[in-house]
């Protein structure tokens, strides 16, 4: 199993620290879609009993990306053609306010590591630091709305659907794409456009959506 052993036998949070290690795992693609989650080979892995196992496991369920299959037990779960635009649709219509509620709040400090992310996006050759990238880069311009309650929900979705954004980066236009769409909508932050901004996020996120769609379909 490709995950980090690390000797928590000692540490009060067993639990978090094992949630963290697989939902990273997942995510990144490392733990890949119907890859049977084993309690005492993490156990081992972990150096802890199956107690923080199974509450991590719970945990990774409740946020759908892993499912209890009968004889299999706990899997790393996938989504349909059907779940994936769903969560898009709901990204289309969340981080577009979200957007127009965090421009006029916009620090030149947000501004500033904004530009950061995107540059270091922009210059990476590692597919294995797009996603990363990308997502510092969205959640950085949002975190300044300060609506809590709406980033959840965002990183909740966005939890859901990264590694089929990760895939779809590698192996379609999506990166030179994604390049020019992140410097319009930094710009127009940096104008203290906000409806421009909501505009270009609605339009950068429904054009991953056809992108992505199109390499779920074919997977």
């Amino acid at each position: 199993m490709k995950l980090t052993p690390v000797d928590i036998s000692k540490t009060a949070s067993a639990s978090e620290i094992v949630f963290d290690a697989l939902k990273k795992a997942i995510i990144e693609g490392e733990l890949e879609i119907g890859t049977q989650l084993k309690q005492d080979e993490i156990a081992r892995l972990f150096n802890t009993s199956r107690i923080p196992v199974r509450e991590a496991i719970s945990r990774l369920e409740q946020q759908g990306l892993v499912k209890s299959q009968r004889y299999k037990g706990a899997v790393v779960s996938g989504l349909s053609v059907e779940e994936a635009e769903e969560i898009f649709q709901f990204r289309m219509l969340l981080e577009p306010e979200v957007m127009r509620h965090a421009v006029p709040k916009m620090s030149a400090s947000v501004l500033k590591q904004a530009q950061f992310y995107y540059e270091e996006f922009s210059k990476s050759k590692d597919p294995m630091e797009w996603g990363d990238l990308n997502r510092k880069f969205h959640s950085t311009l949002y975190d300044a709305c300060a609506l809590q309650y709406h980033l959840g929900a965002i990183d909740h979705a966005m939890d859901q659907i990264d590694r089929y954004l990760r895939a779809q980066l590698v192996l379609s236009d999506g990166i030179e794409r994604a390049n020019i769409e992140h410097n319009a909508i930094l710009q127009a932050c940096k104008d203290r456009d906000a409806d421009l901004a909501a505009k270009l996020t609605y339009e950068h996120i429904n054009g991953a959506k056809d992108s992505l769609l199109v390499h779920i379909a074919k997977a």
